[in-house]
């Protein structure tokens, strides 16, 4: 088994929460197979960001898919960068692909995708999709499972 790199780890440490996306830190651990593509899903079905016009709370549901190379990122860091949202203002499409940027910035992975289910703001549900390509061929990638919204309908 790969030994976890110091540095900035904050698994198995109490951690403040970070104050803003830009504060917090994705710490990158190592793949524990790297010579095997296989994808890593994680899902937020409670992320929460302010409207950056009304400061009004939004809502959504995130889904990140990737293929790892030399690192994953470290879960307990991913909780604590999406939770560094809940106050920061910015518009559905500027969370969606800020977070799949930092991931890609963080750990390098052979392809990611990021998919954020917006709940209705004005009547209008928002869904905002964002990869970095093409994925690697012969993988299995399940639908990100999240139905289109519908409403009471």
């Amino acid at each position: 088994m790969a030994e976890i790199e110091s540095g900035s780890l904050q698994l198995g440490k109490q951690t403040d929460a970070p104050r803003s996306p830009e504060e917090a830190v994705l710490d990158p651990v190592p793949n524990p197979h790297p010579d095997t593509l296989y994808v890593t899903r994680f899902v937020c079905p409670e992320f929460t960001s302010l409207c950056p016009v009304t400061g009004q709370p939004d809502f959504a549901h995130i889904v990140i898919d990737y293929v790892a190379d030399k690192h994953l990122v470290e879960s307990k860091s991913l909780k604590l960068f999406l939770g560094a949202f809940r106050n920061h203002g910015a518009f559905h499409e500027g969370c969606t692909v800020d977070i799949g940027k930092r991931i890609v910035e963080a750990i390098r992975p052979h392809w990611l995708r990021v998919g954020g289910y917006w709940y209705p703001r004005g009547g209008i549900p928002i869904d905002v999709f964002w990869q970095t390509g093409t994925p690697p061929e012969g993988i299995w990638l399940p639908d990100q499972g999240v139905p289109p919204y519908r409403g009471r309908g």
